[in-house]
């Protein structure tokens, strides 16, 4: 009897339409309409931004959640996830709460709670935005028991340094008279003393991990300021202000760390992570991959199926499909990749067997109004393509 094929279904998210569980859904069920009798892992990706918690939730972590202070400091739902002993793909959803074990690894998105879609971003917010709810998820970490704690970077309003997170868990930023500048990256140029004696104990004991695939610097014309600040509402002034608040604080703390690259990412906060919390920065796709399982599930497949909303000449640097395509080559695995675009790159420089475009296949009308159905259709299509030219 011919042994069923075996395919794992790892897909990012396909920004704007599918999060990365129903683009693995979608692509499963392309599968299915070729092979119904296939046996299909399913197992998301993420990078460390948007969908990463989802991701870890769908390999087996334990679903929690934190009302903190959002950007603006208005109250905020977020979730996060729970590893119990770094027990990645597990195979199992989370449920929310429940008690973890005191060697669990909790995975949050900064973003979730000072994320830049929880407000309409103005020159306004883009000084004002803090990143002090990011400390309310590090404590509902601590109260969930982990002793590891892996922060996703990316797609938050604040530029301020990480400095909010470093408030919320007992640091002090004062002014020149020893008040309390006010929170958010507009008040840091008037920081005129640091003082981190009164942050939190349970930092020593807890090892804290910065998710993010940005090399970015703290500072300069390729830091957080000046690349990322305008996504968030700042005009040039905005930006010049930034800076120096920036500038001004990490000058006061000291270091390397300002250079690191990485630094730069989601506003500064992964300064803020190394510098205040001893965090280290790691590319946050292959980081993910080991959290989740990806090498066990890829080392026993015969085809590995990914994607995500767009490949281009940038997906080379860091992106998670082709973080995987790498895994897969190692274990001598074909991967096939399908995308909502593809654009000005060949399959084989990302390391794919094949690479289909949605919006090329069906157009871009068809690709956005049924995202899952035309994900469906074309994964079926390149199933069925990879399995005539194997033949």
């Amino acid at each position: 009897m011919t042994r069923a094929l075996r395919v794992v279904v790892a897909p990012d998210k396909f920004k704007g339409t599918l999060a990365g569980p129903e683009a693995a859904a979608a692509m499963a069920a392309g599968v299915r309409q070729v092979v119904p009798d296939a046996v299909i892992e399913q197992v998301p990706l993420a990078d460390g931004g948007e969908g990463t918690v989802q991701a870890v939730l769908a390999a087996g972590g334990t679903r929690h959640t934190c009302t903190g202070a959002g950007p603006l400091g208005d109250p905020v739902e977020a979730e996060f996830a729970v590893l119990d002993g770094h027990a990645g793909h597990a195979g199992h959803a989370g449920h929310a709460g429940g008690g973890a074990k005191r060697d669990a690894t909790a995975v949050l998105e900064a973003a979730q709670i000072c994320g830049l879609q929880l407000l309409d971003p103005t020159p306004a917010t883009a000084l004002s935005a803090s990143s002090g709810g990011v400390g309310d998820l590090v404590r509902a970490a601590w109260a969930a028991g982990a002793i590891r704690i892996v922060v996703g970077l990316g797609g938050v309003a604040c530029t301020d340094g990480g400095t909010g997170l470093a408030t919320a868990l007992g640091a002090q930023f004062l002014d020149a008279s020893g008040s309390p500048v006010r929170a958010g990256g507009g008040g840091l140029r008037d920081v005129a003393s640091v003082h981190l004696d009164g942050l939190d104990p349970r930092i020593a004991q807890t090892t804290f991990v910065a998710a993010t695939d940005v090399t970015n610097p703290l500072l300069g014309p390729a830091g957080a300021a000046a690349v990322y600040a305008p996504q968030k509402g700042a005009g040039p002034a905005e930006v010049r202000t930034l800076e120096r608040g920036l500038a001004t604080v990490s000058g006061l703390v000291g270091g390397a760390a300002a250079d690191q690259p990485g630094a730069g990412a989601a506003g500064g906060l992964g300064w803020g992570l190394v510098t205040f919390l001893g965090a280290t920065i790691e590319p946050g796709g292959d980081l993910i991959m080991d959290l989740i399982g990806m090498e066990a599930a890829v080392a026993g497949a015969d085809l590995v199926i990914t994607g995500e909303g767009k490949l281009d000449e940038q997906s080379r640097f860091g992106k998670g499909p082709v973080a995987l395509a790498t895994l897969a080559a190692r274990h001598q695995v074909p991967v096939i990749a399908v995308a909502g675009l593809v654009e000005s790159v060949g399959a084989d420089e990302l390391g794919f067997t094949s690479a289909w475009s949605l919006v090329g296949s069906v157009g871009a009308k068809a690709a956005l109004s049924r995202p899952a159905q035309t994900l469906t259709d074309v994964t079926a299509r390149a199933v069925w393509a990879w399995l005539e030219d194997t033949s």
